[in-house]
């Protein structure tokens, strides 16, 4: 039928090109149990109705007793919807040029309400709770307003940053000043700048006045990230010039100071959501302090600011009545070498030699010094398994 339609309406390569696939799958089917893209014919392989959603992970679920527990749910919880949205874009591209049936839409991941409908109970964790989970909650309460459970007083007595807000003229040499400050007491610096040229431009300037800095964004492998992560903690480096460093959850205990340039610049990474999560990345250490250079104050920044002071109200007030005194985390300095090392070899042969030649050249990128720590860390995992 679908030929048909492609041909009635005079699109005679995008109807060749569909029957061709479809009849050269069938065939593959017929001869060898399977063909390439064989998920496509799903809903024909599986008896669904058309638009019926395809079994998943969830079907096998309790009805009712299992709890779903969703962190940073401001990110994870607008993932769910756009997952069936951008799947259905590709595909129909595909369907509308004849690459595919109209019955591999139905192949693809549930929808915002087909997904919620199959959680019974749902946790959401969130320093910035987005619009939409607070909705999902006040609705299933059957209440108009419903304010979140806050977990704001931390174990250590450290409170939110002290924010403040400086003039872009001469935020440069200001921020050089802050960067001496820090480094002389052996604490760290995090600066987010707004697209990679910039952090990559600000890396090198700060390199030019004899400061320990390296950039970090998406250009960077993960591997290299987690080596400059590792090199900021032990020293190496005094500061970390990014774009987006709220993406990464840093959890890094030795910053002191985080700098937000161009803070005025109303867009994705300076919204309320986006602010608050950067100023945070200094909540960690009992001097955090959080620096927005701004020539005029944004309805995004009035917002995080406002809520970081509350939070930083609430805890000093918790810790003074309390007998309380913020002490600093001690948290042991994970390495990249931990990771290279994990691999054990598999009982087959051919795994076996897979993971030794892997080993090889770990090893054979590692310095002296390296590899007494990655052959200690790989023979201990190796008795351990």
């Amino acid at each position: 039928d679908r030929v048909e339609v492609l041909r009635d309406e005079g699109r005679q390569l995008a109807a060749q090109r569909l029957w061709a696939k479809t009849t050269g799958d069938l065939k593959d089917l017929e001869d060898n149990g399977w063909c390439k893209g064989i998920e496509n014919y799903s809903r024909h392989l599986a008896g669904r109705a058309p638009g019926q959603p395809p079994s998943c992970l969830l079907d096998y679920f309790p009805k009712e007793d299992w709890l779903l527990l969703v962190d940073e749910s401001h990110v994870t919880v607008p993932q769910v919807r756009s997952m069936s949205e951008g799947d259905r874009r590709r595909k129909s591209n595909l369907v509308e040029h004849g690459f595919r049936l109209p019955s591999a839409l139905d192949n693809r991941p549930l929808t915002d309400e087909e997904f919620w409908e199959r959680v019974p109970l749902c946790i959401f964790t969130s320093a910035t709770p987005g619009n939409t989970e607070q909705w999902m909650v006040a609705s299933d309460a059957e209440e108009t307003d419903v304010d979140p459970v806050e977990l704001i007083m931390r174990p250590t007595g450290i409170t939110d940053p002290d924010v403040s807000v400086r003039p872009v003229a001469g935020a440069m040499d200001d921020l050089l000043g802050e960067i001496y400050e820090r480094v002389a007491k052996n604490e760290r610096v995090l600066v987010t700048a707004l697209t990679k040229r910039a952090a990559e431009e600000l890396s090198s300037f700060l390199v030019a006045h004899n400061v320990k800095a390296v950039w970090l964004h998406s250009d960077v492998k993960s591997l290299e990230r987690i080596e400059i992560l590792t090199k900021l903690r032990s020293g190496e480096h005094d500061v970390l010039v990014g774009v987006n460093l709220l993406r990464e959850g840093l959890d890094l205990p030795e910053v002191s100071l985080v700098a937000i340039l161009d803070a005025d610049k109303q867009g994705f990474l300076r919204s309320v959501t986006s602010l608050i999560q950067t100023i945070g990345r200094a909540a960690r250490h009992p001097g955090g302090r959080a620096i927005l250079y701004a020539d005029r104050m944004t309805p995004s920044m009035e917002a995080a600011i406002a809520e970081t002071n509350r939070r930083r109200a609430l805890q000093e007030a918790y810790n003074r009545d309390n007998g309380i005194e913020p002490r600093p985390i001690h948290k042991k300095q994970g390495s990249i070498l931990l990771d290279l090392a994990s691999q054990t070899p598999s009982g087959s042969s051919r795994s076996a030699r897979s993971a030794a030649a892997k080993r090889q050249a770990d090893r054979e990128s590692l310095t002296p010094e390296q590899l007494q720590v990655y052959d200690a860390v790989w023979l201990w995992r190796k008795q351990a398994a």
